[in-house]
């Protein structure tokens, strides 16, 4: 196995997969399991549904991006949960890499339209395995009970193939479009995110204390809840730029 490989297996500040919650929880998951394409699926299927995504889930700092936060919080949105399930994946010992890419998301809530004033998501998170000599991708972001809500498809991950959004809901409405492929990654791209925010969003993501959003104060981010935000068919919410 060569150097630049081991990087996918390795622990990180970020995807810090040797912390002793990370393990616990990660062999809890697996226990059993028949070999590394399983431990894959059982994991996907752990952090997607046992973890709420989470647009407002902002800690401080770098906190909001280290597994072991994500996991102790028990909630988060499309990156950290990616970067949740890529340490869990390298606590079991399977080689695990971050992708991102900018898409135009459908599902909304007026308060997130509010505040992002842009139906583009930049840096969307996905986490890939090392599976049966291949890479596959996979989105845990959306918990089951969101979707259920959100009258949206739940992503389904059988270590086989690419799990990405699909384009449609339930009802044949648009759900997400891919726009641009930011790229695959060994660790957490700090830096490429909040130039990708930077160019998406302006200053209001786009520097590293970014987190102090104007819209809505950091104190009120503790409490927002976005899956009861979730009230009505994602189509029906009309985007716009203006205030």
């Amino acid at each position: 196995m060569n150097e630049s490989f081991q990087s996918y297996l390795q622990p990180t500040h970020y995807l810090n997969s040797d912390h002793p919650d990370i393990q616990a929880y990660a062999h809890q998951q697996v226990e059993g399991a028949a070999g590394d394409q399983e431990k894959a699926v059982r994991l996907y299927y752990a952090v997607r549904d046992q973890f709420r995504y989470n647009p407002y889930a902002f800690m401080h700092g770098d906190d909001t991006f280290v597994a072991s936060n994500v996991l102790s919080v028990g909630e988060g949105f499309c990156v950290p949960k990616a970067i949740l399930l890529a340490a869990l994946g390298r606590a079991v010992g399977i080689a695990t890499r971050l992708g991102f890419a900018d898409v135009r998301n459908h599902l909304t809530s007026p308060k997130l339209r509010q505040l992002m004033k842009t139906d583009v998501f930049a840096f969307h998170g996905n986490t890939g395995f090392y599976l049966n000599g291949q890479w596959v991708k996979c989105t845990p972001a959306f918990n089951l009970s969101l979707c259920e809500k959100a009258n949206i498809r739940p992503l389904e991950f059988d270590g086989n193939s690419d799990s990405l959004f699909h384009p449609l809901d339930n009802s044949g409405h648009q759900h997400m479009e891919y726009l641009r492929d930011r790229g695959d990654f060994a660790d957490f791209p700090k830096d490429k995110m909040f130039e990708a925010y930077q160019e998406v969003y302006g200053n209001m993501l786009g520097k590293p204390d970014a987190f102090n959003l104007k819209s809505i104060k950091r104190d009120d981010l503790a409490h927002a809840d976005f899956e009861s935000e979730v009230s009505v068919h994602p189509s029906e919410v009309p985007w716009g730029t203006s205030d």
